[in-house]
């Protein structure tokens, strides 16, 4: 698991949209799996500004998206239809017929779920995955639970859920209470995963997600598992997590909060970190905590928690 430190939401932004575009520049026919919610905004509006520089090109880009809320219209300025559509589709050249959300309105579960999972399996899974993180650990609307579910599924939204929706809805009773999620399956297949996260409201269970056990109570924190993540979190949200750094091909911390330089063998630096030339062992966290797992060791160029 890889994780960068930004300053602020728009240098979030502005990392995440980064690395999406190097995927798309990189394969120019990807899948790309997309998030919704506020946090992403941001990163959709850097990718709308390389578009409009010439940088980007969407035409060939195939996307499937997490979730949509069930019973709720694609016209309807909530629907997650209308978001992607308002904050990204709109604005590029992107082939609306090679945009993909679960059909909201599918009143059959069972049905609505199989064809979306045909459908991600048809263009052959996502080459990367943004997501969001909810404020209990949720990735799309896969909620707390005692299990990992696999496929698309129809889930009751949790009442923490409810109400971190309920800004976007005239009222309380206005906001859905089910929705159609891919699965933990389906996200952990994805050959790369990018999560964004932002604001001090989300400290605490990106700490849970990094550092905690793996558990379905926290859904996040199989991440843990996959290959390839990247966590881009601004300075609010890495506040309290461990080990919230990037570190070069040269073993220097590129964005901590004191910038050592390059680090010899046998040196203690950034109060903690120490490099013995077998790998980085980290004696403590910021906030004097232990830390789990010990050594790092260089993986495509970062140094990473074995």
């Amino acid at each position: 698991m890889r994780i960068i430190r930004a300053k602020d939401y728009d240098d979030m932004s502005r990392k995440a949209a980064n690395i999406i575009a190097a995927q798309m520049i990189m394969k120019p026919d990807c899948v790309l799996g997309l998030a919704t919610g506020s946090t992403p905004i941001g990163t959709y509006a850097q990718l709308v500004d390389a578009y409009n520089k010439g940088d980007l090109d969407f035409s060939t880009i195939t996307t499937v998206n997490l979730d949509e809320y069930k019973g709720i219209t694609k016209d309807n300025d909530q629907s997650y239809y209308y978001f992607m559509n308002d904050n990204l589709f709109s604005k590029v050249n992107i082939d609306k017929a090679r945009t993909f959300l679960p059909d909201g309105m599918e009143a059959d579960s069972k049905k609505a779920c199989e064809e979306y999972d045909k459908i991600v399996e048809k263009v052959g899974g996502q080459d990367l995955q943004l997501l969001g993180l909810g404020h209990n650990g949720h990735i799309g609307f896969n909620e707390p639970s005692d299990v990992f579910k696999s496929g698309t599924h129809c889930v009751d939204l949790t009442e923490s859920t409810i109400k971190a929706n309920q800004r976007f809805f005239a009222s309380y009773d206005d906001v859905p209470k089910q929705a159609y999620t891919m699965g933990i399956k389906t996200i952990m297949s994805a050959k790369k995963i990018l999560v964004v996260v932002s604001g001090a409201d989300k400290a605490a269970i990106l700490k849970e997600v990094v550092e905690g056990p793996i558990t379905p109570a926290v859904q996040a924190s199989i991440l843990q598992l996959h290959d390839d993540v990247t966590i881009v979190a601004d300075e609010a949200a890495s506040s309290t997590a461990l080990a919230i750094y990037d570190f070069s091909l040269e073993g220097t911390l590129c964005e901590s909060p004191v910038d050592p330089g390059p680090s010899p063998e046998n040196t203690l630096f950034n109060e903690g970190f120490y490099n013995d030339g077998e790998g980085i062992k980290i004696f403590k966290a910021s906030d004097g905590s232990a830390f789990p797992g010990g050594t790092w060791n260089t993986k495509d160029g970062h140094f990473e928690r074995t």
